[in-house]
């Protein structure tokens, strides 16, 4: 579905620009989904280039924000992008990337409204040197780790993964993320019931889990993307 929404340039706009930082604005409560604790989700994003200059994207009414915090993505040979989740009130949840001219790519919004997805990282998970997004569809219903390909302005799927997780409903942070050890990346999750900290590498073509230890509370995540034992 089409991004119905309004760039307003807050300066003139030269070639593209360097992304350094970006937030969210505009509280609303137009979407009463409330997944990340509170009834107020964002309906604007702004972002900042290195030059100093501020673009500010206002989303249309029948969309949402739902996210903690925009995040900020080196991409191998082009400037950085911005990742986050992109709701629709009647379709739910999608990854959307974003630089100060408007929206690159997104994923398509998962079909359904109170659908929602959080984000694990972005790196080269299987070392061909482009770079891949990885999120956990519907970390409370589907728990499906979903890995996509970002090329030549486009992004593409390249394989799922279910039985994992990185959030409960209510949390106000996302757990996990990716770390490399030494081994190249791997994606720090939760097993399915909370039970058990987990990395999860993938080659381009195969899945490898690695159960690191219990889960207990955020300090387990933490141990894990320090490279300490998880106990």
């Amino acid at each position: 579905m089409k991004l119905l929404a309004t760039l307003l340039i807050l300066a003139a706009v030269p070639l593209r620009a360097e992304v350094v930082a970006a937030r969210y604005e505009d509280p609303t409560g137009r979407y009463d989904h409330a997944i990340l604790g509170d009834a107020l989700e964002w309906g604007a994003l702004v972002v900042e280039t290195a030059d100093g200059r501020r673009f500010r994207l206002t989303l249309p009414e029948s969309s949402v924000f739902e996210d903690i915090a925009p995040r900020v993505i080196e991409v191998p040979g082009e400037t950085p992008v911005v990742a986050v989740i992109e709701t629709d009130l009647r379709l739910g949840a999608r990854l959307a990337l974003y630089r100060e001219t408007g929206l690159v790519a997104a994923t398509p919004y998962i079909g359904r409204t109170h659908r929602w997805l959080a984000p694990i990282g972005a790196a080269d998970l299987d070392g061909d040197g482009a770079l891949e997004f990885a999120f956990v569809d519907r970390p409370h219903l589907a728990r499906t780790i979903r890995i996509w390909r970002y090329a030549d302005g486009a992004l593409s799927h390249r394989a799922d993964l279910a039985g994992y997780t990185n959030h409960r409903i209510g949390e106000d942070t996302i757990a996990g993320g990716i770390r490399d050890c030494g081994s190249g990346p791997e994606m720090i999750v939760a097993d399915a019931d909370w039970t058990e900290i987990v990395a999860v590498g993938w080659n381009g073509s195969q899945f490898g889990v690695t159960a690191l230890g219990p889960h207990r509370d955020r300090a387990s995540f933490a141990a894990a993307l320090s490279c300490k034992p998880v106990r």
